[in-house]
């Protein structure tokens, strides 16, 4: 049997933050805030551990002193470490003081203001605190009195007062959740139930509602009715979790596998559902249907993107269809949706097309991966789609001359010509023959009338006629039936909440336009891809907080990244401990600091691929001489390619050297060295690899041509000629082939290749970190 959690003895009596101050702490699931004091009061009353110290010494200890013996163990033994440790998780009581509701919260961080404590919707949904409470709450906080009340005192600070207690709970290991409503298929909300659990609770309290949103803002809400162990709550934090999802009664489960089966059939890609949406690209159509409040999303991988790109939907039935395209780019990772995109169509247009055009200067493509479309099925709020036909559409996606042709005004002076036998009517403006003109007229003035503003022609009795709209505020934005009014109405016209942000005011937008351009810059559940942790999240961040949007455009790094880059890690060139969002700068510095290099100087033998001085484990140049092993000799060899030559002895003129320099020539040209990769071509065997003749057979026909390269031997702009090895010559090929990419001078892939051991991948990687380049790249 499970062990009893041991108990905190704390509570205090705190009033309700107002939403309002923390929309920005993206409250979610059973979170709280609560202030500074709590933690300090918290530690104060955890339970102290003893625990023997053996790590101590004691400087006045004296081993050899038998008085300070016998004074250290009794020191010893009375010293005792003490260390407070809070319970993990920490998890508290709410009790309404006013309605008595309680239920238990998880602790977000010790942030809030003094005597305040900050929860989340459910909390305060499951306390039963009221949307009117907490504003009159908000004006008691801000001085506001009502002036008629005869015993205003007794308001102040109590209307909205809870108390919070510690008290730990048992880890669960079951939980039965019972649907609120009929129809709730699992695989609509059993992944994300699986990550709200574990993302944004640390509890979970009996009779409570639990609500899951879906991806198409639909809402799932559950009764949680029984725990194992038994009890009034639970712990869901490290621990394995059984959930069973069990209907109400038999007419709620009957009812859903209803509709679950009627569900099925208009899924997508089935002949009464909406299509599947897919990658596309500019080269043909793409034939589609959707349902009315459904998304198809298309993904546009490529395209010229030196060329504007138009994408173009056609609507087939003349019904409500929307068109929204988003960049996905690490700054815009979500899909478009009416609430969320950055290029939008929402008008009803007469010749059932609808045209996005971006133009190839427009910011929002920068860094763009790709293009992702959608296609949604309008539909108003409250509206049934149980029955409803899916609306067929074709979507095609293609570049656009640069000259405009989309958007170039129409030149009237290249119509046709008129006839000569026509005359245009005054009342619909069409053509007609002269000869019926009277006639036309006549009955055109009977029966038709025109819009003064948009010019239409409709007949008067008609239904089109009675229920065509224009709209003052926007002039471009007119229709001819009823949906197309109460949708503009819904779109531009109506007050839309960010339900990311909250409730209060400054998070409520006139139009649907407006906040989805809410959504894609400033809202803190904005997701991005962090460029540290390589994870799509929310960008976080306080949308009210002027210096923190400052800060984003300067620094170019979003709340989240700003936080998520303050982790250290070890540069891999230097080995500094830098920030992972000083990185980029700091790798800026080493740059700077490679194009400032020298370039090391190489052995003068001209088949050695290695460098004079050889390099140090972190790219420095004569890094062997720093360590002791140079060259140390006048022929400007490298110890390797000068240890044949080497004798001890004492030579300061230089004349022994001499004589073993023309002595291994003439070996060489007379004898050769005998290894079949040899490419010398001042040596007899390098020469019969190559296909040449020979030079020099004997020594004195070889003499004549060695006495030229002795009397260079003090110049060191010119090569030597000795046989290195196999290995060396191998490395000097590969530089060569290396350098003659244009990226990197000679000198440094030689470098590279000695430093990474021949391994031209890692030699690459070598040149990469340390070598400056000879052209941007």
């Amino acid at each position: 049997m499970a062990s009893e959690p041991e108990q905190l003895n704390w509570s205090a009596s705190l009033r309700i933050a107002h939403p309002s101050s923390i929309a920005s702490k993206g409250l979610q699931g059973d979170k709280i805030l609560l202030p500074q004091s709590a933690l300090e009061q918290l530690l104060a009353r955890a339970p102290s551990t003893y625990t023997p110290s053996t790590s101590h010494t004691f400087t006045a200890f004296d081993p050899f002193n038998p008085y300070a013996v016998s004074d250290a163990r009794r020191e010893r033994a009375q010293y005792r470490e003490t260390s407070q440790q809070l319970p993990h998780p920490l998890m508290f009581q709410l009790v309404n003081q006013k309605n008595g509701n309680s239920v238990f919260a998880g602790i977000r961080e010790f942030s809030a203001n003094e005597d305040e404590v900050a929860l989340s919707s459910y909390l305060i949904d499951a306390l039963g605190i009221q949307a009117e409470e907490m504003q009159e709450a908000q004006k008691t906080e801000e001085g506001v009195v009502d002036l008629t009340d005869d015993e205003p005192t007794k308001k102040d600070g109590q209307a909205l007062r809870i108390t919070v207690k510690a008290k730990q709970l048992p880890k669960g290991t079951y939980v039965r959740l019972r649907p609120l409503e009929a129809g709730y298929n699992p695989d609509d909300w059993k992944s994300l139930l699986e990550r709200q659990l574990r993302a944004s609770f640390t509890t979970l309290t009996k009779d409570s509602i639990l609500s899951v949103h879906g991806v198409k803002g639909e809402e799932f809400r559950f009764l949680v009715d029984k725990f194992l162990p038994e009890g009034d709550g639970i712990c869901v934090v490290d621990t394995d979790l059984e959930v069973d999802i069990e209907p109400l009664n038999e007419e709620q489960a009957r009812e859903s596998l209803r509709q679950i089966a009627a569900k099925s059939q208009r899924a997508p890609g089935t002949a009464a559902g909406s299509s599947v949406g897919h990658t596309i690209d500019i080269w043909k159509h793409i034939d589609g249907q959707v349902l009315k409040g459904d998304y198809v999303d298309y993904d546009l991988p490529s395209w010229d993107r030196s060329r504007p790109i138009a994408i173009e939907l056609t609507i087939h039935d003349d019904r409500e269809i929307d068109l929204f395209v988003s960049p996905k780019s690490i700054r815009q990772r979500a899909l478009p949706r009416e609430t969320e995109h950055i290029f939008g169509d929402f008008s009803s247009p007469k010749d059932g097309v609808k045209r996005i055009t971006i133009q190839t200067t427009n910011a929002e493509l920068e860094g763009a991966e790709s293009l992702l479309v959608s296609v949604h099925g309008f539909s108003l709020p409250g509206e049934d789609t149980a029955g409803s036909v899916p609306a067929r559409y074709s979507l095609r996606a293609k570049v656009v001359d640069t000259s405009g042709s989309l958007a170039a005004p129409v030149d009237l002076s290249s119509s046709p010509p008129k006839s000569a036998n026509e005359e245009q009517c005054r009342n619909c403006q069409q053509m007609i023959p002269k000869q019926t003109i009277v006639l036309h007229e006549n009955f055109c003035l009977r029966n038709n009338i025109v819009c003064p503003q948009c010019k239409n022609v409709f007949q008067k009795r008609s239904v089109e006629w009675e229920n065509h709209w224009h709209c003052p505020a926007h002039p471009e934005s007119y229709g001819s039936s009823l949906l197309s009014k109460a949708k503009h109405d819904y779109v531009q016209h109506t007050a839309h909440t960010c339900t990311s942000c909250g409730p209060s005011s400054p998070f409520t937008f006139p139009s649907l336009p407006e906040l989805a351009r809410h959504c894609t810059t400033i809202c803190p559940r904005k997701l991005i891809l962090c460029q540290f942790c390589h994870l799509e999240v929310p960008q976080e961040g306080d949308p009210l907080d002027p210096s923190s949007e400052a800060e984003t455009v300067l620094s170019g790094l979003t709340a989240h990244e700003r936080a998520d880059g303050g982790r250290t890690t070890d540069c891999h060139l230097c080995g500094a401990i830098v920030r992972l969002r000083d990185m980029a700068a700091h790798i800026a510095h080493h740059e700077l600091d490679k194009a400032r290099k020298p370039k090391p100087e190489l052995c003068r033998d001209e088949l050695c691929g290695r460098t004079l001085h050889g390099i140090g484990p972190r790219g420095q140049i004569n890094g062997g001489t720093h360590m002791g092993q140079g060259p140390g000799n006048s022929l400007g060899l490298c110890s390797l390619c000068f240890a044949p030559l080497y004798v001890n002895m004492h030579d300061p003129e230089g004349k022994a050297l001499r004589r073993r320099v023309e002595r291994r020539y003439l070996t060489q040209l007379t004898a050769g060295c005998g290894k079949k990769w040899c490419q010398n071509e001042w040596c007899k065997t390098g020469r019969a690899n190559r296909g040449l003749e020979t030079l020099g057979t004997s020594v004195s026909t070889a003499l004549p041509l060695v006495k030229p390269l002795l009397e260079a031997i003090t110049d060191h702009s010119q090569s030597l000629h000795f046989c290195v090895d196999e290995t060396s010559q191998r490395r000097k090929k590969t530089a060569e082939m290396l350098a003659a990419e244009g990226v990197w001078d000679l000198e440094w892939c030689i470098a590279a290749m000695e430093a990474e051991g021949g391994n031209l991948n890692k030699a690459r990687g070598w040149l990469a970190d340390w070598a400056p380049t000879k052209i941007s790249r």
